[in-house]
């Protein structure tokens, strides 16, 4: 069983999502709270391995100029803006 001292602010927070029903106790409001924190930290974990792989591709050469990289999304973009003015 875990026990924590949430404070005054935090508590009352708890406290009104029960009594306005939202939440039907205090135990379901700090498991949702766990729930969150988890999908945050699996979404960095998983965030620190893209950069990890970045960084590892970048350090073998596996790398396109960025000037190649703008001239292709601005070449995208001008492509999507012109469709978007001939169909309006």
């Amino acid at each position: 069983m875990i026990s924590a001292d949430l404070g005054k602010q935090l508590e009352n927070f708890v406290k009104q999502l029960v009594e306005t029903g939202r939440y039907g106790s205090k135990s379901e409001v700090l498991r949702e709270g766990v729930r969150l924190i988890q999908d945050r930290e699996a979404r960095l974990t998983a965030l620190d391995a893209s950069i990890l792989r970045g960084i590892a591709d970048a350090n073998a050469g596996r790398t396109k100029p960025a000037s190649d990289v703008f001239d292709r999304l601005e070449a995208k973009y001008r492509a999507m803006d012109d469709r978007a003015e001939k169909s309006a």
